[in-house]
């Protein structure tokens, strides 16, 4: 087994800007998801007055990937993508076509609306509150998440998600448009996010530093130079200071 060797610290000039990840990042996504999607079918259902036949969720993912392939933009465009999903199930019931688009546009309202109900992990609110203080905030997030929507918009400086740039993490258009919104240099910059390659990968090829937040002490493995990691918020300020203090 290899032995790894943990990222060397790199003091920063100065730290100007820390942008985020959302999704497993300051909330578990997977229960969020799970519940939205129960909640808005029992929604879709009581609208509809049926039992509509969803399938499996292998079935789920077929379909979002056969609706992708027709239409690349769908790969960035969750809201679209979500709404052919819906359109895909319940199209069958619906006769009126301009009664159809309303019902898919207030089905996708719902669900986002479900989308938006997160459980926080523990400090992550108290962290971004010193945080929002001292540092540029932003958001760079693959997913659909608003910040005001959730209550935090306040806290940071801007928020960029793939519908923004068209394409997704670890493509460069989510740091690049953070830069020249900020005015900070990839060098004066610290990315924080859970996925190895969208946020940590991504963000070292730019020559963006990367703190890896490991909530299940996952194993690196994607070569023989580790990021610096935490898997608990009450760690963050601690580490932040220690790897990257002026």
């Amino acid at each position: 087994m290899k032995n790894h060797i943990q990222e060397p610290i790199k003091k920063m000039s100065k730290i100007e800007l820390i942008t985020f990840d959302l999704d497993d990042t300051f909330w578990d996504i997977k229960d969020t998801i799970i519940n939205a999607e129960k909640n808005s079918r029992k929604w879709i259902e009581g609208i509809i007055g049926e039992k509509v036949n969803w399938g499996t969720f292998e079935d789920f993912m077929r379909i979002r990937a056969e609706l992708a392939k027709e239409d690349p933009s769908l790969e960035y465009d969750l809201g679209m993508l979500r709404k052919k999903i819906i359109s895909h199930h319940t199209k069958q019931y619906f006769n009126n076509k301009k009664e159809f688009d309303a019902f898919v546009n207030d089905a996708y309202i719902f669900f986002l609306e479900e989308r938006h109900k997160v459980n926080f992990y523990d400090d992550v609110l108290s962290v971004l509150e010193k945080l929002s203080t001292k540092y540029k905030l932003g958001v760079l997030t693959n997913g659909n998440a608003d910040v005001n929507k959730l209550g935090i918009g306040h806290l940071f400086d801007f928020s960029i998600s793939s519908i923004d740039v068209k394409s997704n993490k670890p493509d460069q258009g989510h740091f690049c448009r953070a830069r020249e919104i900020s005015k900070v240099n990839f060098e004066d910059t610290l990315h924080v996010g859970d996925h190895p390659i969208n946020d940590v990968l991504g963000a070292r090829k730019l020559g963006i530093n990367a703190l890896w937040f490991n909530l299940n002490d996952a194993n690196w493995d994607l070569d023989e130079n580790p990021p610096i990691q935490f898997k608990k918020w009450s760690e963050f300020t601690n580490i932040l200071e220690k790897n990257y203090g002026n």
